[in-house]
């Protein structure tokens, strides 16, 4: 598995996917994902506020996660105490944080509305098919659930587009989810799964190392403190990139800390366009503006 070749010509692996009406891929803007995930707490109209959040910044989509409690969390598991806003035990938070279809609905219709695309992370097989119902663009798998293999199988048989997170992954384990999701429609999303991430363990020069092992479109997925990460894991070539969003990270919930605020995100999204505008096409070029100076400043021998 290599690059593109010096002839410049994308091997079938490397072209883009499509996403909406948005590309993914080499030589494309960056596809920028609010994640809102369960920031929400399990309350809609936080839900609609982050939403416009992300259309406000000029963001391409919106995420969300989506499980089945009792399928994703063993008995003992859920019983277990926790004390939270919607009661005393691990199944009590897990259900409360989870949308159903009707939450879904307005969340389908309002991005219509506003014209941004939203997908989610589904955690188990059920969780795939509610969703699918709501014919998302694409789905993404969590990095929890790269090493489940029926769960991969579960996306392999929808024609839909798949980005797959590898935090907490060995690159053997990588290869075999890769095996099995099969590369047509395949993004990979470097991410590193700690909740904040600290600087040191970022990794961002594993970026073009993906890019070099998959030959698919290499995303990046940040939980950081910061921005400017982000826009050097753009310049390392990440052409998608995804970021946890809140309205507060002084908000309750164990996601909130590890996110972007609204002025964030705008400032974000702004400086990965000025960011992508400034990398320009890496052709040499005597430009317009320069002509003036040339004329002033060139010195050649004998002068």
């Amino acid at each position: 598995m290599t690059r593109p070749e010096a002839s410049g010509k994308i091997p079938a692996f490397m072209q883009p996917i499509q996403i909406g009406n948005r590309l993914v891929g080499p030589d494309q803007p960056a596809f920028i994902v609010a994640e809102i995930g369960i920031n929400h707490n399990g309350d809609l109209e936080i839900a609609k506020q982050l939403i416009k959040v992300a259309v406000d910044a000029g963001c391409d989509a919106v995420k969300f996660q989506k499980r089945t409690v009792d399928v994703v969390y063993n008995p003992a598991e859920l019983a277990r105490p926790r004390e939270s806003p919607f009661g005393e035990t691990n199944g009590d938070l897990k259900r409360g944080l989870e949308f159903g279809f009707d939450e879904y609905s307005e969340i389908d219709r309002i991005c219509r509305e506003e014209g941004i695309v939203w997908f989610a992370s589904c955690w188990d097989e059920g969780a795939v098919d509610f969703i699918e119902q709501f014919d998302p663009p694409c789905f993404k798998i969590a990095s929890a659930c790269l090493t489940h293999t029926e769960l991969l199988q579960r996306h392999t048989k929808l024609d839909r587009p798949v980005f797959l997170s590898t935090g907490m992954s060995t690159l053997d384990e990588i290869d075999e989810a890769v095996k099995v999701l099969t590369r047509k429609g395949l993004a990979l999303m470097h991410c590193t799964s700690s909740y904040p991430c600290t600087i040191e363990e970022l990794n961002l020069k594993l970026i073009p190392r993906l890019m070099d092992r998959y030959d698919v479109p290499i995303g990046y997925s940040g939980h950081e403190v910061g921005l400017y990460t982000t826009l050097a894991a753009v310049v390392l070539g990440a052409c998608a990139v995804e970021r946890h969003i809140t309205l507060d990270r002084a908000m309750w919930g164990s996601d909130q800390a590890s996110s972007i605020e609204p002025h964030g995100l705008a400032r974000l999204v702004k400086d990965i366009r000025a960011v992508e505008l400034a990398m320009g096409d890496g052709i040499k070029r005597v430009y317009n503006s320069e002509i003036q100076t040339l004329q002033k400043l060139r010195r050649v021998a004998g002068d």
